[in-house]
């Protein structure tokens, strides 16, 4: 039973007038019981037109309780054949509720003027089991999901039109209604949705947060262009952007009519907005699963594998990379649309990373599965291992988004440490190099190496090397041990990228210089947490 008030006859009336549907009548007598809503349209329907057509009763005029349409029919015809005839005014007014239930009663023939059929025809058991089916095809893991919805920008227009409609009505009336008291489209929907859905899944929750979404889209092409003469009133609200195919979007409609003077708006729409020819037309179901993250450390063996994949001038330049030796398995476990890898630092195609490997971590784009053990990870970490003996990784597991920025921070705030082998032009004995080992902090000014020109800024960067120590091997060659602020360019400190880097080891060493091997051999960040194996 609906608990309307007298206050909102004239709104019903006039909301019958203009071709609303029985929900959106509700809508906008701000009624926010969700049962309401729920219960056939109907029925509603039917409980509106015993309202309407019901006498006001003096001592109850604050709420009115329906009374069944049998019940109601019965009293009003024994209230016709015993009452005295009804003074001009009051004949007048049950002229304009019999009118008004006469247009009820055509309601189901037309489309509604607001939601264009939307909580008319496409919120009910059928559509219910429309989107339950998609969703089961789609063989995600979940516990929950989220309804979201996506409605035609127009409809913001044609509410603000029907609002401008019972506006003048209500404040004839003196009574006050606020619009923002209006139930919005989209939560009527979701009312009526949620427990059909969830019934349809076998108890599914479906709740207001979840990593698992699931969308419904609505368009209405027959009134697309309701929304144009707001882009000529407000220019402003309507900019194109790369990502949007209209410029239309609901949010900038929103805007617009916030700005809009009631009278600039009744100049270019009419009130109420005119009658459509055709419902709204469902789009597909979309399911998308949040994005789970996934985290470990990685060894680099080869001097022949680049860390992402090599790609110049279009041309793949070899074979395979870290990346997609550790992304793969993680991929097909995960069920994934995609993946971002991020790692703390990259190397080069030539070095090593050795010690307790170089941090990482996998953005999994819409995982159709999210459930894993521990157990289950450390099967996956062994099948990466198993796949080649160019990389290894340990420590995977899972990790949340925040837990991302650890890794991040560490990239500019932790050390990394570095063994070269380094050749030397001119010919050295082991007395030559021992200086090295006593320099502290030594501060390098490296403009951007020539090698990375192409996809780095060009700038002058000041970074550290904390620590060095040597190992003589013959009169050319001995090695080199540094401890660096994250982020040195190591191979251009030793050759000076012809005097980009400054000081570098070719001035130290008064001869020229060049680097033969690098491995990283640690990587100073704490994160992600130590497995034991």
């Amino acid at each position: 039973m609906l608990n309307l008030k007298e206050k909102d006859k004239p709104i019903i009336q006039k909301l019958l007038e203009a071709g609303c549907c029985a929900r959106c009548i509700l809508r906008f007598c701000c009624l926010n019981v969700q049962g309401a809503y729920r219960q056939p349209a109907q029925e509603t329907m039917k409980e509106l037109k015993a309202f309407i057509t019901v006498k006001e009763n003096p001592k109850h005029q604050e709420s009115v309780a329906l009374p069944s349409t049998q019940e109601n029919n019965e009293s009003h015809d024994v209230a016709a054949s015993e009452a005295p005839a009804d003074p001009p005014s009051k004949r007048a007014k049950l002229d304009l509720s019999e009118i008004a239930a006469g247009q009820l009663e055509d309601q189901d023939s037309h489309v509604c003027v607001v939601c264009l059929g939307i909580l008319q025809h496409l919120c009910g058991t059928e559509q219910a089991t429309k989107i339950a089916e998609t969703v089961k095809n789609e063989n995600y893991e979940f516990d929950t999901l989220v309804l979201s919805v996506s409605l035609p920008a127009q409809l913001c227009v044609r509410e603000h039109s029907c609002w401008l409609h019972v506006k003048k009505e209500v404040r004839e009336k003196g009574l006050v209604l606020d619009k923002d008291d209006v139930i919005q489209v989209k939560e009527a929907f979701k009312w009526i949705m949620h427990g059909l859905v969830s019934k349809e899944l076998k108890g599914v929750a479906v709740v207001t947060k979840s990593m698992f979404e699931v969308g419904v889209a609505f368009t209405h092409l027959e009134t697309d262009s309701d929304c144009h003469f707001l882009a000529k009133s407000c220019p402003d609200c309507f900019k194109p952007t790369k990502n949007k195919q209209s410029v239309f979007t609901r949010m900038a409609v929103v805007k617009a009519l916030e700005k809009i003077s009631d009278a600039t708006f009744l100049q270019h729409y009419p009130c109420p907005p005119p009658q459509p020819a055709s419902c709204c037309l469902p789009q597909d179901v979309q399911c998308l699963h949040m994005s789970v993250f996934i985290a470990g450390r990685y060894n680099k063996f080869c001097r022949s594998l680049p860390q992402t994949p090599w790609v110049i001038d279009g041309e793949r330049k070899m074979e395979s990379s870290v990346e997609e030796l550790i992304a793969a398995p993680i991929l097909s476990a995960f069920r994934a649309d995609g993946f971002n890898f991020s790692s703390s630092g990259r190397e080069d195609v030539d070095v090593r990373t050795l010690g307790n490997g170089r941090p990482f971590t996998m953005e999994l784009l819409n995982p159709h599965r999210s459930r894993f053990t521990k157990v289950d990870i450390k099967q996956l970490q062994e099948d990466i291992n198993k796949l080649s003996d160019k990389i290894r990784v340990r420590d995977l597991q899972m990790v949340t988004r925040d837990a991302m920025s650890r890794m991040k921070e560490g990239e500019e705030e932790k050390t990394k440490s570095y063994m070269a082998l380094v050749w030397t032009q001119k010919p050295i004995q082991r007395q030559d190099i021992v200086f090295i080992d006593d320099i502290k902090d030594l501060t390098l000014d490296q403009k951007t190496p020539l090698r990375v020109l192409h996809r780095r800024a060009l700038a002058v960067r000041q970074r550290v090397v904390h620590s060095m120590s040597t190992r003589f091997v013959d009169s050319h060659h001995f090695y080199l041990g540094l401890k660096t602020q994250a982020g040195t360019y190591v191979k251009e400190f030793v050759h000076g990228d012809f005097g980009r880097t400054k000081p570098n080891l070719c001035q130290l060493l008064k001869t020229d210089v060049d680097i033969l091997e690098l491995d990283v051999e640690s990587v100073d960040v704490d994160w992600p947490p130590t497995i034991p194996e």
